[in-house]
């Protein structure tokens, strides 16, 4: 009867979620949330972030971010572009940027330290905004909610055949092991398309495609000791600077094609 019970549990998660395509072309599992529940979820995240952290009233810098943004958005599919999205610099030295389901993109004052110019921070919201339209969070959240649901599922059928130490040691490790085999992985496949999707983006909104270069040199340069790419949720930096190198001189045209269009944004 458990085993039953478990696997009509399994069918009913599963049959919530649903396959789609990446604007890379990379097939995706995704339908764990709404997007009405993605955007409130963003929402209350940086609704928390703007309570919990130092906001910037700096004027320059706040309007130097939202140029930066509104250029990029207006090049977004329509279901984004229509948005009304929604920034904040916060006072922070680390060298960090985020954006949510919902418009939401949040800044720290340390990237101006990386990011020497309105290129360099395109690549930086660029690429943040890429995970947005990937719909990488709802990604996440689906395969969270797998992961969870398989190991309860093994930790049930472990315990019922060799007890409670046997369901907590599945439980226990069979975490480490999602985290290690799975999770872990899939983030670095998302990081690397937020990577492509970002230097189309800021290249269709007229900045320099190729500064996603100089950005992570900056990066590297500014940045400390890190752990082996396999044991990170983000690519080894030298690896990313070669792709996004790689990539630059196709985006190139795309770019050019951008400013005598007349999408030159003059942000800072």
């Amino acid at each position: 009867m458990k085993r039953l019970l478990l696997g009509l549990f399994i069918v009913t998660v599963v049959s919530a979620c649903a396959t789609t395509t990446s604007p890379t072309g990379r097939r995706q599992v995704i339908g764990g949330v709404s997007q009405a529940e993605l955007d409130q979820l963003g929402a209350q995240a940086f609704t928390e972030a703007k309570q919990k952290e130092k906001v910037s009233t700096d004027g320059k810098q706040n309007a130097y971010v939202q140029c930066v943004v509104n250029a990029l958005v207006a090049q977004l599919p329509p279901q984004y572009r229509g948005v009304r999205w929604e920034t904040a610099v916060f006072v922070d030295k680390e060298p960090n940027a985020f954006a949510l389901p919902g418009g939401k993109v949040g800044v720290n004052t340390g990237i101006f330290t990386v990011a020497k110019n309105q290129d360099q921070l395109a690549a930086v919201i660029g690429h943040e905004i890429g995970h947005v339209i990937a719909r990488h969070h709802e990604e996440r959240i689906t395969r969270q909610m797998g992961a969870q649901t398989g190991l309860a599922v093994l930790g049930a059928l472990a315990g019922a055949a060799y007890g409670d130490t046997a369901a907590s040691a599945v439980n226990q490790f069979g975490g480490m092991g999602a985290q290690a085999a799975f999770l872990l992985p899939g983030s670095r496949t998302q990081e690397s398309e937020a990577d492509v999707i970002g230097q189309r983006l800021m290249a269709q909104a007229g900045f320099n495609p190729a500064q996603a270069v100089d950005l992570w040199q900056n990066m590297m340069a500014g940045g400390g000791a890190r752990n082996p790419q396999w044991m990170s949720t983000h690519p080894d930096p030298a690896n990313r600077i070669q792709e996004l190198r790689r990539d630059a001189p196709a985006l190139e045209p795309v770019y050019q094609q951008a400013r005598a269009g007349g999408q030159a944004p003059r942000c800072g």
